[in-house]
């Protein structure tokens, strides 16, 4: 039984998609057409958002299980993208707090801050590889790291950077 059919997702071949593991409905695709789209299943007549961030084919797209705002991409342009979806993830206002940083709230009082959404943007572009990366995926141990993995066998593990390991507290 077909539950979903998204016609004509990307101009060209669809290469991977992933469910969002916080929210009910979405899913994020990329493919051939350079795109990642992020799609809202009860009404896929068009993308809630599109990155247009890679050169060449998106070949990975993944949600952070822990924090799905953070979504990875990997593409034939050699290139790994991290980008806060901050505006459709499950904390649509933002809380990103590492556990390592609690104490660190004791001794700064956070200021008041409006409640408005954040804005979507790429945190980090990673160029470590020299070929094809065909796959990147989040750590199930540890939140804040993952790894990428390129045509020529080269697998780099990187940890989300520390500056984004800020705390939201809106």
């Amino acid at each position: 039984i077909q539950v979903y059919c998204i016609e004509n997702a990307h101009g060209q071949l669809v290469r991977d998609l992933d469910f969002n593991p916080n929210k009910q409905y979405y899913l994020a695709s990329c493919g051939d057409d350079c795109k990642v789209k992020f799609w809202d299943t009860r009404n896929v007549t068009e993308p809630v958002k599109t990155l247009e961030e890679h050169s060449h084919w998106v070949w990975n797209v993944r949600y952070n299980h822990s924090h799905d705002q953070l979504v990875l991409t990997g593409s034939s342009d050699s290139r790994v993208i991290l980008s806060n979806m901050v505006s459709i993830s499950s904390e649509p206002f933002g809380h990103l707090v590492d556990d390592d940083d609690v104490s660190d709230q004791e001794d700064h009082q956070p200021e008041e801050k409006s409640k408005e959404p954040l804005q979507d943007n790429v945190i980090a572009t990673y160029e470590e590889h020299e070929d094809s990366v065909y796959a990147v995926e989040w750590s199930s141990a540890d939140p804040w790291l993952f790894a990428s993995l390129s045509y020529d066998g080269r697998l780099v593990i990187n940890r989300v950077p520390r500056a984004l390991k800020y705390h939201i507290l809106l």
